[in-house]
């Protein structure tokens, strides 16, 4: 499943991913500096009822680390959130080591590899969405969708076969979708809440709605 799934260590199926990837591990070897996969609870596919959709890795984040939203603020927000909320057990530190462990719950990028300015054009974007479909598709008792920011909630509607105008991103929405509510959020990344685009309590509140939604 994980060769359908996650795009190989050296994909090239994207030319500048891989040229930037290249490059960073010339400059930090001992980094993960490769395709993110997706994070799982310790029970697999089967258990998971909630999968959070993210842009891309960070490069000093995921990038580094190998695990999503692990070494940058984005990762303080949402593991905190999920925590509070029972979708994750332990301590966040940041690190892969830290025995952090998720609930029911998967994490996974519309873009496995770091793009540079974390910024993927949308060529990237629509050749990593074969790998995007099939991650939707491979949890049976799947209920429940974030979509963090636009782009990531974009590339979710489509991987799922359905017009983004139909669905258009909106922080705080609730969708019907194939039997699967999706809500999208602002992303949780420094800018946003620096900005003030995005409060906590913002962030805290879609995943409110997610935990009320499950627990009906």
């Amino acid at each position: 499943m994980a060769a359908v799934l996650e795009p190989d260590r050296d994909c090239s199926i994207c030319p500048r991913l891989h040229d930037f990837i290249t490059d960073w591990r010339g400059r930090e070897p001992a980094w993960h500096n490769a395709p993110v996969p997706s994070w799982l609870p310790p029970e697999g596919h089967d258990h998971v009822r909630l999968l959070i959709v993210g842009l891309a890795p960070g490069l000093r984040g995921a990038n580094r680390t190998g695990r999503p939203f692990t070494g940058d603020y984005a990762g303080d927000l949402l593991y905190s959130t999920l925590t509070k909320l029972g979708f994750a057990s332990g301590v966040f530190k940041a690190r892969t080591d830290d025995g952090l462990t998720l609930r029911q719950t998967a994490i996974t990028n519309a873009v496995r590899c770091v793009p540079p300015e974390n910024k993927p054009v949308g060529a990237e974007i629509s050749n990593c969405r074969q790998f995007l479909t099939p991650t939707l598709n491979a949890f049976p008792n799947l209920r429940a969708i974030v979509t963090l920011g636009s782009i990531a909630h974009q590339s979710t509607v489509r991987a799922l076969g359905e017009r983004v105008a139909t669905y258009p991103f909106k922080h705080g929405a609730q969708y019907e979708l194939l039997g699967k509510a999706i809500f999208p959020s602002y992303h949780c990344s420094r800018y946003n809440t620096n900005t003030g685009v995005l409060t906590q309590e913002m962030f805290v509140s879609v995943f409110r709605n997610v935990r009320s939604y499950l627990d009906r």
